[in-house]
């Protein structure tokens, strides 16, 4: 992404921290006009470099403070594994985010659940059914000092 130059990346990093701001306060941020301000973010919009805004939800408030990180070895590396695998986790909602990572594992998933039982049953009866994995290790979050997903 080298086409960006410096005011763009302000741009962005601007509205990563804060994507309600007004068009005039990112303008004043950045130095540039409210009309230069908008074509660049529009623009960004446009080439995909910006995918979309979202709120950041207090997961304690809505009930799914609990947060494990799971490495999840398959089976097979085969690329229809692969694909089940990841079918299995677009379709449950406790799964926030699913990586497909290099190493001695094959994906990274993020979980967020109420509590401990309800992270036994997401690892029973979901992970525990998915015929590809060969190997579930869950790390339990105590705390996100730096936490920067928008």
């Amino acid at each position: 992404m080298s086409r960006l130059d410096k005011i763009d990346r302000t741009i962005l990093h601007e509205l990563e921290r804060d994507g309600r701001l007004t068009n005039i306060e990112l303008a004043r941020k950045v130095g540039l006009s409210t009309s230069a301000c908008l074509r660049r973010v529009q623009a960004l919009e446009r080439d995909g470099t910006i995918l979309g805004y979202r709120a950041i939800v207090n997961r304690d408030a809505v009930g799914n403070g609990f947060v494990v990180m799971v490495a999840v070895g398959l089976s097979r590396h085969l690329k229809s594994d692969q694909v089940e695998f990841e079918r299995a986790m677009a379709n449950a909602p406790e799964v926030r985010e699913c990586h497909s990572i290099s190493g001695t594992i094959e994906y990274l998933l993020r979980i967020e659940v109420a509590d401990l039982a309800a992270y036994k049953l997401f690892h029973t009866e979901v992970l525990g059914t998915v015929p590809q994995v060969s190997s579930i290790t869950s790390y339990i979050v105590m705390a996100s000092p730096k936490d920067e997903r928008g």
